[in-house]
This record gives C-alpha cells, structure tokens and sequence, in this order.
C-alpha cells in the first residue's frame, strides 16, 4: 500500500500522538482502537466485510501493509467469521508499539530517547510534518462543524477517536463539550466504523461476551449494546477507561 493515502490505524494514532510531551493519549485503550482501525481498513480495501456482528473474510489476497496483511491472515486462518468483540478484545500486546515503530519506518514520525527519574530508558515519538496531524484534525473539525456527513474514512476515524476515549485530548474542557457530544454523533455515518467502535466500547465495558442483536442496516448508534459507561469529564458515551497493566508497559508514554 503505497504513501499516497494513509491508514485509518495510522492516522488514529497521529490524532493520539501529542505533539508538546511526544506520548500518546489514552494509551489503555488505543491498542484496542487500532485493532478495530485495521477491520475498518481491510473493509475498505474491500478484505472483509461485516456479518451481523461478525467479521468475514471475502477476500485472502494481501492490501501489500505488512500490518494489515498480518491481520487479514488471522482472521483468514479463523476459518470462520468472528465476532468483532472477540477480535478487538483479543492479545493486543505491542499493537501501538508496532505502529509507532511503523510510522518512524516511513519517516510520518521519529523517536526521541530519554530517561525517567534519570535512569529508566524512555522512548517519545514526535511527527515530523505536523501539517499531517493538522490535516487530520481538519478533516473531524469540518465534519463537527459542518454537519454536512464525512466521507467514510473520516466517519469511521471519528467513531474510533470517540471509541478510544480521544474527544477530551481533542475537544478539552467545557468549551469542547458539544464538539465531543458532535463527534460521538458521527459514528452513525460508517455501518463498520460503527460495528467497531461498538465493539471497542463493549470490550472496555466488559460486556463482550453478550452478543449484540444486528438490524438489517447494520448497528446503529445504540443497538444491542449495554450502555456505555459515563467518562470522567462527564462526556456521554465514551466509557471510563481501564486501566490494562499489559498494555500500559508497551509502547511511548
């Protein structure tokens, strides 16, 4: 897959990467957010497709993203379609960390080492072109703002931005809530964008192991799901994030 477009995984955690400390945010649950990213990805390639609640294979042959293509083989090898929630809520370990290490390969970011407390090695990561990350931002900004419907990789980057917990590093404050509530509106534009981030939420919620009830136009904001949990800025919608002692070792902080 060449440089000319990039990935929703990576520009998922472009948007998580923050430019002033070089770590990213929400660093629980954005290894699960870049799982999902890379379902989205393999749909719009055209790899997989949804089945209720399920992820499908209909297409084995490799995107040409070592990445993505390592992903299409497991869910190529699972035989059968799986469930979105099994998926996401699998081993993520080391998910960031390969896409941060990703992003440097393709020169999008570079690793900057250091010490914590003067003795333990750190790694912080900052982007190179942050006319990049601006662009990025743009594009949510425009369709928060705009309410004129995104395209589908923008809807299905802001369904996972909301997902991962990413609206209060990108909306701050009281004056960021109802571009917060916004964003959280646009995960009805994508039916996959919406499947995963669903999932994503159920698997932060623990509720994974229900099974969602699918309609016949694909998830909608609300369907089959227990409520999500309320954050700690009092944001609607997206879910206090837990703390994953395995995930938060792996990757920049």
């Amino acid at each position: 897959m060449g440089r000319s477009r990039r990935t929703i995984p990576e520009e998922l955690l472009l948007l998580a990467l923050d430019p002033a400390t070089g770590t990213t945010a929400q660093p629980q649950s954005l290894d699960l957010g870049l799982a999902g990213a890379q379902l989205v990805e393999l749909a719009l390639a055209g790899r997989i497709a949804p089945d209720g609640d399920r992820i499908a294979v209909v297409l084995p042959r490799p995107t040409g993203d070592p990445t993505l293509d390592s992903a299409l083989e497991l869910l190529r090898r699972r035989g059968s379609p799986v469930r979105a929630v099994h998926w996401i809520g699998g081993p993520r370990l080391g998910l960031r960390q390969t896409y941060l290490t990703h992003l440097e390969r393709c020169g999008m970011v570079h690793a900057v080492a250091g010490q914590m407390c003067g003795v333990l090695p750190t790694t912080r990561y900052q982007a190179t072109d942050t006319a990049i990350s601006r662009e990025i931002r743009t594009r949510l900004d425009n369709a928060i703002r705009t309410g004129v419907p995104p395209d589908p990789r923008t809807a299905a980057l802001a369904a996972l931005a909301h997902a991962v917990g990413l609206g209060k590093h990108l909306y701050p404050g009281n004056e960021g809530r109802s571009s917060r509530s916004r964003l959280r509106d646009l995960i009805r534009h994508d039916p996959m964008g919406g499947l995963v981030a669903h999932a994503v939420m159920d698997v932060q919620n623990g509720v994974a192991a229900q099974p969602r009830r699918a309609t016949a136009a694909g998830p909608g904001p609300g369907a089959g799901r227990q409520p999500a949990a309320r954050a700690t800025d009092g944001t609607p919608g997206v879910p206090a994030q837990p703390m994953r002692g395995s995930m938060a070792r792996v990757g920049a902080r």
